[in-house]
């Protein structure tokens, strides 16, 4: 008898190929019948008139906090996403290196480093991990049978960086031993079950002091060697966040080398795809290019949307960029509003403010950033106004508006910039990529970013609005895309495939239903702490390992996820 049947739909397989009127028979956690299954089966999940797919990998997560308190990686598996990587972007939570005062040594740094450039809450953060493992291997166990989906993690640069070099972590090169000592630490976390290696090298990266993340010190050598490490390791990859596009010359070449040194994938965040920057594409395209023709594989991970941030001064998302605020930022919140009182603060904030950064500068046009939430009643109609129509209506600087919006309604009042790339030929440029086989759809940060971001919605906007509103991909063609594509990449066995032997993380969904629902603020953290959320629409049934977590909207409460480990 099986565990499980799903009858009546029609599955995409997660290749590409044609779809196919197919029931799924599973057992033991693995699919093991395709076609009429006429076995009898402890459970049947009817899905005539439905869509059986894979369930979504998602490859660029920062879940490696979150799953020690929410087992569910919520709201991840809502949208269909049954797999998630973390460890993205060089930050991870192990390993922490020896106890100090009972204390593991590098807590007291990295948990703040977290709350500024991943955008989690501290509170959170503080409230929630125990904070008391060591290893990379010992951090693993905390979650070995205790999520609903599966997850595996990079090894983060900085968390290894402040291990062996402690406070010189920021600041300072690393010697040849410190360099030999951060490889033996990867290699240990590795063994542990880390699936690779990730860096940074962004500069809106910074640490809770206002700092550069520890990686960013990081000479060309340290990352060659650390890098290295992957080459005798099959399974692992190496995740690498190396900065605004378009690359340089040296940019392309390092990536190139970081990719042959571990002979493995390398795969860099973020690809944003926009008409009025085709340069962008044009150097993923070339560094691409460039490293297949020296023997290595670097794979873009492409932005599947225009993206909508929420920016405010608790969080400093993009705030913490502009010249000179980076500083302000590292102010305690609870001391940020009185600086905002401070006329020469204020002075040159608004300096800063009037020069943003080139690479950010599309961010930044104030005449046409929106107010998007304010406890300030007196301001409540103005929810949904632009900065420049607040300013006319004022008769105020638009930067004295902005500033005087927040000190009424509070460190939380938020805006949100115009989204850019939302025209028809950039969703056409988007497409062009999406079937680029040195593209893969990925980026979505779920986990962090937490009261800034949305984008951990990817999977079904792209489903819903890529798909079925604008028609620029297939549905079999998306389904790849999000679930075989992101698998192999990782070299994650087994998975992101309906196939006779593979693991039986399936998703039963509507396509004519499927999108995210709506964007809302929950307070639903350790300690109360506040997050963007979204349900689904039209995801009926997400089942891991054969085991279901998720029917129409509410999770099961089983948990019968996988720690991934490399192969």
């Amino acid at each position: 008898m099986l565990d499980c049947k799903i009858v009546g739909g029609t599955v995409i397989d997660g290749t590409g190929m044609p779809r196919a009127r197919q029931d799924v028979g599973i057992m033991d956690g693995r699919v093991v019948s395709l076609g009429v299954v006429d076995d009898d089966a402890r459970e049947i999940v009817d899905a005539t008139g439905l869509v059986v797919a894979p369930g979504f990998v998602d490859s660029h997560t920062h879940h490696d906090a979150q799953i020690l308190w929410d087992p569910t990686a919520s709201p991840s598996p809502f949208h269909g996403v049954t797999t998630v990587i973390g460890g993205n972007c060089g930050f991870t939570i192990a390993p922490l290196g020896p106890e100090r005062d009972a204390r593991p040594a590098a807590v007291d740094y990295l948990l703040p480093m977290l709350a500024r450039v991943e955008g989690m809450s501290i509170d959170a953060l503080r409230a929630g991990p125990s904070w008391d493992w060591t290893s990379f291997g010992d951090y693993l166990a905390r979650i070995v049978g205790r999520t609903a989906v599966n997850a595996g993690f990079l090894v983060g640069h900085s968390a290894l960086r402040r291990v062996v070099m402690g406070e010189a972590a920021v600041g300072e090169a690393a010697d040849d031993e410190q360099i030999a000592s951060m490889c033996r630490l990867l290699a240990e976390s590795i063994a542990g079950g880390g699936l690779g290696f990730s860096s940074s090298l962004a500069a809106t990266h910074h640490d809770g002091d206002g700092n550069p993340v520890p990686s960013r010190f990081a000479q060309p050598a340290e990352l060659l060697a650390l890098a290295a490490v992957l080459c005798d390791k099959p399974g692992t990859f190496v995740g690498l966040n190396p900065g605004i596009t378009p690359f340089g010359d040296d940019d392309i070449a390092l990536i190139t080398e970081m990719a042959l040194a571990a002979a493995r994938p390398l795969t860099w965040n973020a690809l944003p795809i926009e008409s009025n920057r085709p340069d962008v594409l044009a150097s993923a395209r070339h560094l691409a290019q460039y490293a297949a023709s020296r023997g290595a594989t670097v794979v873009a991970q492409v932005i599947p949307d225009p993206r909508l941030f929420y920016l405010s001064f608790a969080n400093g998302f993009l705030l913490d960029s502009l010249p000179g605020w980076a500083k302000f930022f590292a102010i305690a919140p609870d001391e940020r509003m009185s600086a905002l009182r401070d006329g020469d603060e204020r002075a040159r904030l608004r300096e800063g403010a009037a020069n943003p950064p080139d690479v950010l500068r599309r961010f930044f046009g104030w005449e046409t950033m929106t107010l998007a939430s304010t406890t300030a009643r007196e301001h409540a109609a103005l929810t949904g106004c632009t900065l420049g129509d607040i300013a006319r209506q004022w008769g105020h600087d638009i930067f004295d508006v902005f500033f005087d919006l927040v000190l009424a309604g509070g460190i939380d009042t938020s805006f949100t910039p115009k989204p850019s790339g939302d025209d028809d030929e950039s969703w056409r440029m988007r497409a062009e990529a999406w079937r680029d086989p040195r593209m893969v759809i990925g980026a979505s940060d779920a986990g962090a970013h937490l009261d800034n971001a949305s984008s951990f919605t990817y999977t079904t906007s792209l489903l819903g609005r890529a798909v079925r509103e604008r028609q620029l991909l297939t549905l079999e063609e998306a389904v790849h895309q999000i679930t075989d594509a992101p698998a192999r990449l990782c070299g994650i066995g087994a998975r992101g495939r309906i196939a006779l032997g593979y693991h039986a993380d399936v998703l039963v969904f509507d396509e004519e239903r499927i999108a995210p629902g709506p964007i809302q603020l929950r307070a639903d953290l350790p300690g109360g702490a506040r997050r963007l959320y979204a349900d689904a629409i039209g995801i009926h049934h997400v089942l891991v390992n054969g085991t279901e977590i998720v029917r129409d909207g509410a999770f099961t409460g089983a948990l019968p996820g996988h720690v991934l480990r490399p192969h």
